[in-house]
């Protein structure tokens, strides 16, 4: 019967039971995408990664219980846990080649850092009806990126605001490809931000790396500084530190390993 081992690892979070938790499963070569898929949908967390070596870097990829996604930082960080603590555990850092383009994560003691790419929002004068329906808040403005990162972000005066949102998800599955950021100025943190993603399989994403890569960015020019905090007012929660560094955001944060153990299946 062919095995895969598979890990489980709390992204951005400094105990289990907080952060992300991401499925992280090591190949030795690229099963069919239909397999990949399945396993993904089994695992039932917002994001598999799978990594296959490619001379001395990885190949990257992540799937949410329905779908490919093109770029999703708590499944690299988990899955550069997996082979800094496991695989390559004298390495103080991993390169991936991704559909997100190249990506890196260092780690220095418990931290890791992710260089990712800077997205860069753009007003959207006229936001679909089921973005304020699904949200049953107005916002104050509505930003998007690109297929890059498929979000509408909608803007907030403050941290309140978000933490008390109750989205329609209906609502707001209706809007895929779309997923939707809710963002403001931080209490504690310098920025606070929420994530639904119901049409690929997460009513609300408990950490989300990517989202970074364009919310750094903004609330570096709002805020008048590179180096941001950030907190996500999720259910588990999570904080990241960003940095805003040209055409690149580097996030940091931590992590911990829940599970370790075996997919089992076929003949």
């Amino acid at each position: 019967m062919p095995t895969l081992k598979l890990y489980q690892i709390d992204a951005f979070a400094s105990q289990v039971f907080s952060g992300n938790p991401a499925a992280v499963v090591p190949l030795e070569n690229w099963l069919p995408d239909a397999t990949l898929q399945a396993i993904a949908a089994e695992n039932n967390l917002a994001e598999t990664a799978f990594f296959v070596p490619a001379g001395s870097s990885y190949d990257l990829r992540w799937f949410t219980p329905r779908q490919e996604v093109p770029l999703c930082g708590h499944g690299t960080l988990a899955a550069a846990y997996v082979i800094l603590r496991h695989l390559a555990p004298s390495a103080s850092g991993v390169e991936f080649t991704s559909r997100g383009g190249p990506l890196a994560v260092t780690r220095v003691d418990d931290d890791f850092t992710l260089d990712f790419p800077r997205l860069d929002l753009e007003s959207t004068p006229a936001p679909p009806a089921a973005l304020a329906r699904g949200l049953a808040r107005q916002p104050v403005e509505v930003f998007r990126v690109s297929s890059a990162d498929p979000n509408y972000y909608a803007v907030y005066d403050d941290e309140a605001e978000v933490r008390a949102l109750k989205p329609d998800m209906g609502a707001l599955e209706s809007l895929h490809p779309f997923g939707v950021v809710a963002t403001a100025p931080g209490a504690v943190s310098d920025i606070v931000s929420r994530c639904f993603a119901p049409s690929y399989g997460i009513p609300e994403d408990p950490v989300t790396g990517s989202i970074h890569c364009a919310l750094t960015p903004y609330w570096a020019a709002r805020l008048g500084r590179t180096a941001l905090t950030a907190c996500q007012a999720s259910e588990r929660g999570g904080w990241l530190r960003c940095r805003l560094s040209g055409n690149r955001v580097h996030l940091t944060g931590s992590a911990v390993q829940y599970l370790e153990g075996t997919i089992c299946f076929g003949e």
